[in-house]
């Protein structure tokens, strides 16, 4: 999905206009500004409706090797995920299933990740959105981002901030050893702190936008599943804290 291809009403080209116009000189400030226009132009542009997802909601949910509380995180409201006991520090893939149809459109959250106390050496936060995903959890594509790479002292871990994954036929280490480079890309993250995150998917391409940027981190031009309808996830992987909050989805 790319912003451009829309069908856009007159209101949207009214809020485009005035949007350029009002936007700061000041290239951080411009688009901070930027970003937060963009799900008003979409609604607009496309009839699309948000749906807002209630995550303090449990009973709503379902926790697919993961276990989860409504609590606070850095002052403010938020899903906290785990693993439990039995769960922890393996290797599988953990999700929080929830029952909203989609194929094509956006998913945005802000998300964190962080470490887990003992986790293992290798754990870097592990934390993202999956969609397409099917009944229990048995296939699905996902971005994810590792948020202790973003500021490591090594530049090879840096590019490895961010991932495209499709499971269970394409993990993180096949794609890499396959095509080095080709569905990984850097990002400035930090553990533990609220990121913006908002993934646009249409048909075989995917888009992975953070912290509000206009452009994407990660491109993706050849999704596994795509066409495929199913559910959506929160995602973590092993050895992570992770907390999710302001969950919205957009079907195309």
């Amino acid at each position: 999905m790319t912003h451009a291809n829309f069908p856009m009403t007159d209101g949207a080209a009214r809020l485009l206009a005035d949007r350029d116009a009002r936007l700061p000189t000041n290239g951080i400030a411009r688009r901070t500004a930027s970003g937060a226009t963009w799900l008003a132009t979409f609604l607009l542009c496309t009839g699309a409706t948000a749906q807002e997802v209630d995550l303090s909601d449990l009973a709503s949910l379902e926790f697919h090797k993961t276990q989860g509380e409504w609590t606070s995180h850095q002052g403010s409201p938020g899903l906290r995920v785990t693993e439990p006991a039995d769960e922890r520090n393996n290797e599988e893939d953990k999700l929080v299933i929830i029952d909203v149809p989609f194929t094509d459109g956006a998913i945005e959250v802000e998300l964190s990740g962080e470490p887990a106390p003992g986790a293992a050496g290798g754990a870097r936060g592990f934390v993202g959105v999956a969609f397409h995903v099917q009944p229990g959890g048995e296939a699905f594509e996902a971005f994810y981002i590792r948020p202790t790479n973003g500021r490591a002292e090594d530049q090879l871990r840096r590019n490895h901030s961010t991932q495209y994954i499709a499971f269970p036929d394409y993990p993180w280490h096949r794609l890499r050893e396959e095509t080095p480079g080709m569905y990984e890309a850097y990002s400035d993250l930090v553990p533990g702190e609220w990121t913006r995150y908002r993934v646009e998917v249409e048909g075989e391409r995917a888009r992975l936008y953070l912290h509000g940027n206009e452009q994407p981190t990660l491109l993706v031009n050849d999704l596994r599943l795509a066409g495929q309808g199913g559910a959506i996830a929160l995602w973590i992987g092993p050895g992570t804290v992770a907390h999710f909050r302001n969950l919205s989805v957009m079907p195309d």
